[in-house]
Formats: C-alpha cells, structure tokens, sequence
C-alpha cells in the first residue's frame, strides 16, 4: 500500500473505530510507530482534524466526515454483489434495505464504470436456496428487534434428540446475541436462561417466539466472543473413523461439522471429530454405508450395526 492509500485508510479506520493507538494503527497497516505518527502529521497538515490523546490514542474531530468516496470497478462489483446476495437471504425489511443500498451505489458510479460492473455482475452466478418458509423469515425480523433492543425472547424448541421421556419440545427463555446463516440455515446465539449458558439454537425449530418487555445487557464483544466459543469446548467426545480411498474424494468434498482434522493413511482416510452426542454423527455416518468403519468409540460402531440392521428389516 503507498502512502496516499494508507493515509486515506487511516482515517476510514479512524471514522470506523473511533479511538485507536499508533500501535493498531501499525499493525493493521503492517509498519512501524514513526511511520504513523508521520502519516498523522501529514493528514493534520492537509486540514484533517486528528485529535491525539496521550494514553488513549487518535480520533476525528467529532462531526468530521469524509467527502463521499468513489469506487474502482473491484470494490463496486463486490459491493453490489453483496447487496444482491444480503437481499436475498434476509427479510423483506433488510431485502429493501439492501435493494436501496445496491440502487444508491449504482446512482454514484460514472456510467462507463456502471455498465461494467453490470456486465460483470451478469457474468457471475450464485445459485443459493433461500429461506421461503414465512415463519423463519417472521422469526428472523423478531430476533432481530429484539437483539437491536436488547430484549428477552421466548419460545418453544424441538430438539432433534430430544429425550423421548421428556417430550420433543421444551419451552425456553433466552437473551438472543446473535444471528448467523450456516449452510442457509438460520441460527441464533443466545444466553439459555434454562441452562444457565449460551446455546445456539436454529430458527426453524422455534415455534410461539414472542419478544418480552425483560431487558437485558449485552455482554462486551470480546466477552461475546469466548461464551461463543465455549459451546465447542463442551464437545469432548472424540470420534475416528476412517473411510474407504474410493470414497475419500467425496469425504472431503462434503465434511462434516464437526470434523477437526484428516489424515491419509494406507487404508483410507482417517477422519477425527469431537461431538457432544452421538446422535450428532450417527445419520451423517451413516449416509457413507460400507465406505466407513468407526474405530472408536465402540458406542457409536454398535448403533450404527444396530441402524443399518433396522434398515434392512425396513426393507425387507
């Protein structure tokens, strides 16, 4: 990066964070303390309004903007790529959002740049499934509210592997932090005030969600971070299984989530992964047949024989 980008850079990274150190500022631009302090300089000399706090670090003049930007032809592709991409994934309210976003973007582009990003864009395909069950997307908009507003949420969840005596479904009530789309499905990191942790829970296994007038506190995003993380140190049940070379290609192609790591051996490819339950492997394992052997635990080798031995009666 030459100077003029990493100057102009500095202040984006200044609008975004606020307050930021030398050091950050160093880091993130891969140079040296004094090469900062004489990129700030040189914005303070050309009328850029860099506050500088001793201990805490640089910031704008508060109300300082910068003029509105212009876009190469990479940044305004991938800018509107993602507009089309964020609409339709999103609810309606965030698809019209993210359709005035696209439309403003355009608005600003000089015509010779507009038409090649078009011609761009018409030459790029993702082929994604979307979210057509009305009830994910109400639930998606709820949640969403209720993280902006910080609001307790409630709702039934039916649990895959649900304790039969128990019942399918549990009611819960939960402080949501997050939304994440995996796979294109839709989930939500909340506290679980049932369990007394964060749980991640899936929207199309909700059902009666109501937002509470209860508030909650978010916790800081670093503390967010490590709860979010907690939940993979809650898998501690290590699985290997190795499968068949014919079928190694495939095994990669499509891993599982819960894969940590696979190594080619003389006998096929030996793939470990760390799950909660069994029930977590069992299906996935299953759907390779004879190209798949679990070496331990011996647990989980004697329900797939007992599965595949049910389906055989099925199909008899």
């Amino acid at each position: 990066m030459n100077r003029t980008d990493r100057l102009l850079a500095i202040v984006l990274e200044l609008q975004r964070h606020g307050k930021l150190r030398a050091e950050d500022l160093a880091a993130t631009f891969e140079v040296n303390k004094r090469t900062i302090y004489r990129d700030v300089e040189a914005l303070c000399e050309s009328g850029v309004p860099v506050v500088s706090v001793t201990g805490q670090g640089y910031s704008l003049v508060e109300g300082y903007f910068l003029p509105p930007l212009s876009f190469d032809i990479d940044e305004a592709t991938m800018l509107l790529l993602g507009a089309d991409i964020m609409q339709q994934h999103f609810d309606a309210q965030y698809g019209r959002a993210a359709r005035s976003a696209g439309a403003k973007i355009e608005g600003v582009l000089k015509d010779k740049l507009r038409e090649d990003v078009r011609a761009i864009k018409a030459s790029l395909c993702f082929i994604t499934s979307q979210t057509t069950n009305p009830q994910v997307q109400m639930r998606l908009q709820l949640l969403r509210g209720a993280i902006l507003e910080c609001r307790r949420v409630r709702f039934r969840y039916f649990a895959r592997y649900a304790d039969e005596a128990k019942g399918k479904h549990e009611w819960r009530e939960a402080d949501p932090y997050r939304l994440s789309n995996v796979a294109q499905v839709w989930y939500t990191s909340a506290f679980d005030h049932k369990h007394g942790e964060v749980r991640v829970f899936r929207l199309d296994r909700m059902e009666d969600l109501t937002v509470s007038d209860v508030a909650f506190t978010r916790p800081p995003f670093d503390a967010l971070n490590a709860l979010q993380n907690k939940g993979s140190d809650q898998r501690t049940l290590v699985v290997k299984a190795l499968f068949n070379k014919s079928a190694a290609r495939w095994v990669k192609e499509s891993q599982s989530y819960f894969a940590v790591s696979e190594h080619n051996t003389e006998n096929g490819l030996l793939v470990t992964f760390t799950i909660r339950h069994e029930d977590e492997l069992l299906h996935w394992l299953l759907g390779w047949g004879h190209n798949v052997r679990v070496l331990e635990p011996a647990s989980l080798r004697d329900r797939l024989r007992i599965e595949a031995e049910a389906v055989m009666q099925n199909n008899t």
